[in-house]
């Protein structure tokens, strides 16, 4: 089943349950469309029967023949507009809008029927997903890079272990080996010389993460990348290239003259990416880490500081 079954799926039992496919809403004689018409009057007055088509997806012709429907039933009144006399305002009546909060209560009645029956904060998690889901409908596009907030420290322990066991077959001691290495990032708190970035879509889910780390005492003009990675849908949609600009940038401004980065052969794909961003492979070696045989890379590029 892929993305598409998986909604469709839950359109039906979404539909099923909360009776949207019966003739009439909640018993209130209106069909589905007609109830989100009187629904989007009474949330914005004045609206025109053309921009209310527009707005709900529907035809032009449906929505004037349900307008005149409810004129004749005194739930809505046509005005004017003494700018333009083509223009013709739909308001509730006061009849349409004591129609509506009846409706409205209906309707909020029904939807805590459906989850009473449901475990103890089952219905919060589900309008919690809900609500997520209507942000990345809305703004999906929208992806900040901000700072570590408290949490992420955890999810960037937790995923590089999960991806990489599932993707690479590592075992546990690489677990260990971020552990160890977000340890230190937070345990130093040097917020001049270092940095990381969480990367999160309009729902607040996090993407990715990258980090720009000291090298060490011995060699204070070299930064270093580290702990760079993306869920896999995120993966080949320009998000890498932004994550590793940001990198590049404060390093930059820190003033560190040169950035290095370690990765594994394997990695094919984030290797292009080093490379498109002016790294150069500067040493490979065999060996064998995290119950796996592996090759060892280092990528290294100067920092132009103007």
């Amino acid at each position: 089943m892929d993305d598409v079954d998986r909604i469709r799926a839950f359109n039906r039992l979404y539909t099923g349950r909360f009776g949207l496919l019966a003739r009439s809403y909640l018993g209130s004689g209106l069909g589905l469309s007609e109830a989100r018409i009187l629904h989007d009057l009474g949330e914005s007055p004045g609206t025109e029967a053309r921009a209310l088509a527009r707005a709900l997806g529907l035809d032009e012709g449906q929505v004037s023949r349900t307008i005149a429907g409810f004129v004749k039933r005194g739930l809505v009144e046509r005005g004017t507009d003494e700018g333009d006399a083509r223009r013709r305002p739909l308001r509730l009546t006061a009849a349409g809008q004591d129609f509506l909060v009846r409706l409205r209560a209906q309707s909020r009645a029904a939807v805590a029927e459906s989850l009473s029956g449901l475990p103890a904060g089952r219905g919060a998690r589900i309008a919690a997903l809900l609500e997520r889901s209507s942000r990345l409908m809305t703004a999906p596009d929208a992806i900040d890079l901000r700072d570590l907030a408290p949490g992420d420290a955890g999810w960037v322990i937790g995923r590089h272990a999960e991806l990489y066991a599932r993707d690479e077959g590592y075992d546990r001691r690489f677990e260990g080996l971020v552990a160890g290495i977000v340890a230190g990032f937070l345990d130093r708190g040097d917020t001049v010389r270092e940095r990381g970035w969480i990367a999160v879509d309009a729902a607040g889910d996090r993407l990715g993460c990258i980090f720009c780390m000291a090298e060490g005492p011995d060699e204070p003009d070299i930064a270093r990348l580290r702990l760079f990675l993306l869920e896999p849908h995120a993966r080949g949609t320009g998000l890498a290239q932004r994550m590793i600009e940001a990198c590049l940038g404060f390093a930059r401004g820190a003033g560190y003259r040169h950035m290095r980065l370690w990765t594994h052969e394997s990695h094919r794909a984030a290797g292009r990416l080093y490379a498109r961003n002016g790294f150069i492979l500067t040493s490979s070696a065999e060996g064998e880490a995290f119950g796996q045989k592996v090759v060892d890379q280092t990528w290294e590029r100067p920092l132009a500081t103007g």
